[in-house]
């Protein structure tokens, strides 16, 4: 399994318990796909450089993972049909 780095950006107007829910689901995306979430952090709402979706702001999300590279395809897939989620970067750890 190879180590991941994932920074995805939630809606802003989701009350607390939808921002849990879709981390709760993002964090569950991995494990069904045979990953192992090693940390998950929301890093808190802040502006935006530029207007993504018709959003100024956004709330930040890090997530450190393990998973086999033929699974990033279905997690990624999944991401952009995602409403809640406005943006996502995905990359590979160095060794």
């Amino acid at each position: 399994m190879r180590q991941y780095e994932m920074m995805y950006i939630i809606k802003p107007e989701l009350e607390e318990e939808a921002r849990t829910a879709v981390v709760a689901k993002v964090n569950d995306l991995i494990t069904k796909n045979g990953g192992e979430v090693t940390k998950s952090d929301i890093l808190g709402k802040k502006k935006l450089a530029y207007e993504v979706k018709d959003n100024r702001d956004g709330v930040y999300v890090l997530a450190n993972f393990q998973v086999d590279g033929a699974a990033i395809a279905e997690i990624e897939r999944v991401l952009k049909i995602t409403e809640e989620v406005i943006k996502y970067l995905l990359v590979l750890k160095a060794a």
